[in-house]
């Protein structure tokens, strides 16, 4: 029998993150462009300098609500016939708050990219903050918050934030607010944010896509260059300070047949030297299947479903000053293994800085991590977001293409040192979500600090 001859591969193709092309409009809109060939649908991040800690006291939560008013209505069109307009183009445009700021994402055909600049612009230039239109999003937001107390996952991570940071700082209350502080919020309140803090000076679009046979100076000229606004004072970047002394809080949840497990603390972010080794150690540590939290966890002991160990940037200062990021590892567990279970997530910890990651283990992580991001960046949007995190976060336009070099260059004792720097076992404050009745003891037993217990609500 005769077979066809097998396809052999091709050489791989060079392949390096997108360098954007750097510019400003008249009225001081910093856009970044990155024409892509082939990307028929545009993505366009929108970032404005409206940072959480700038919410007034007892309104957490409006620039959230700011942030999902601003396609609800302009001067020009009312919410249905903004929302049928951005239909009509093909787009779609969402909007959120974080501690950076607020940002806008559209994602559009090409063809139609001038007349959903537009819409964006009329947006970010005349909202109209009916106040019907603030009201229903007000209610709304109200709906989600029993639903995210009810959810182990996110009640851990309010949890953790509240341990974490010191009560006067913003980072220790949810990011969206409380239902007290969410209730005070009316259109006033919106428009008194937005005039505060939105305009161009204070502002930066990334766009990404396929630019033949667009006129893109022409469309933001048009659209984005008509937003006026006065000129931006830098607000100071406060410092971001956490008490990570080891200790278990267990969020009581009567009868829960499983428990929800975060164990975290804050570290460097990516201004800080060590952040490629940092990656990929946790990487090895807990980002994938083959991991050594899964490996043990899920695969020899059946525990879990998977747990993963992970670095979320919180807040970057400008110039370069180092800020924070959220150091962690999470998952779930049934009931009865919550004790043996973080038992063995300790001994992984100490053995990972007693023993160290093998050479096959960082060659695996260098791998899934650079040899795989060709595929991570296929798309305009993915390529717009992580230029979008590097304007928030304050980094050069360079940084994540030198990420990449700097991460196959990093050795296996480097990513050993970050991983254990990143998870000290006596400097880590775990979250359990679960029936305290039932966990509380065993946890105690292990002797991985003080162990207390807060009514779920």
């Amino acid at each position: 029998m005769t077979f066809h001859p097998r396809p052999r591969p091709g050489a791989p193709t060079p392949w390096a993150f997108p360098a954007p092309e750097r510019g400003a409009l008249p009225n001081g809109l910093t856009v970044l462009r990155c024409h892509r060939p082939g990307q028929q649908v545009v993505a366009v991040e929108v970032h404005l300098q409206a940072p959480l800690d700038a919410e007034p006291d007892g309104l957490d939560g409006v620039a959230t609500i700011m942030a999902r008013a601003l396609s609800e209505g302009t001067d020009k069109h009312t919410a249905e016939e903004f929302a049928a307009e951005l239909e009509r183009c093909g787009a779609t445009l969402d909007a959120h708050a974080d501690h950076p700021g607020v940002r806008l994402s559209l994602e559009v055909p090409a063809s139609r990219l001038a007349k959903a600049l537009g819409l964006v612009a009329d947006a970010l230039r005349a909202p109209a903050f009916a106040d019907s239109e603030v009201e229903r999003l007000v209610r709304n937001r109200l709906d989600e918050i029993p639903h995210e107390l009810a959810n182990p996952a996110r009640r851990a991570a309010m949890a953790l934030s509240k341990e974490l940071f010191p009560a006067g700082s913003r980072m220790s209350r949810p990011r969206q607010g409380t239902q007290e502080t969410v209730e005070a919020i009316d259109a006033a309140a919106v428009r008194a944010f937005y005039e505060a803090h939105v305009r161009p000076a204070a502002a930066t679009v990334v766009v990404v896509g396929d630019f033949t046979g667009v006129d893109l100076d022409g469309a933001l000229a048009d659209s984005l260059g008509a937003w006026t606004g006065g000129a931006h004072e830098p607000r100071p970047v406060p410092p971001v300070t956490a008490d990570d002394r080891g200790r278990v809080v267990i969020v009581d949840r009567p009868g829960a047949v499983q428990t929800q497990l975060l164990i975290g603390r804050v570290g460097p972010d990516r201004h800080d030297a060590v952040w490629p080794a940092q990656v990929l150690g946790t990487y090895c540590l807990g980002g994938t299947l083959t991991s050594r939290l899964d490996r043990v966890l899920r695969e020899e002991k059946g525990y879990t479903y998977g747990v993963r160990a992970f670095g979320q940037v919180l807040l970057s200062g400008p110039g370069g000053r180092p800020g924070a990021a959220m150091l962690a590892i999470s998952g779930s567990v049934d009931t009865e293994s919550t004790g043996p279970a973080l038992d063995d997530l300790w001994t992984v910890l100490r053995t990972l800085a007693a023993e160290g990651l093998t050479d096959a283990e960082r060659d695996v992580a260098v791998q899934n991590l650079v040899g795989v991001a060709p595929l991570k960046y296929e798309t305009a949007a993915a390529v717009a977001g992580t230029l979008a995190d590097q304007v928030e976060q304050h980094l050069p336009d360079d940084f994540q293409a030198g990420l990449y070099e700097r991460l196959a260059a990093t050795g296996t004792v480097e990513a050993t040192a970050a991983a254990v720097s990143a998870f000290p076992v006596d400097r880590l404050v775990t979250v359990l979500v679960g029936d305290a009745a039932r966990i509380a003891e065993p946890v105690r037993a292990l002797g991985i600090g003080d162990v207390s217990v807060v009514v779920s609500g």
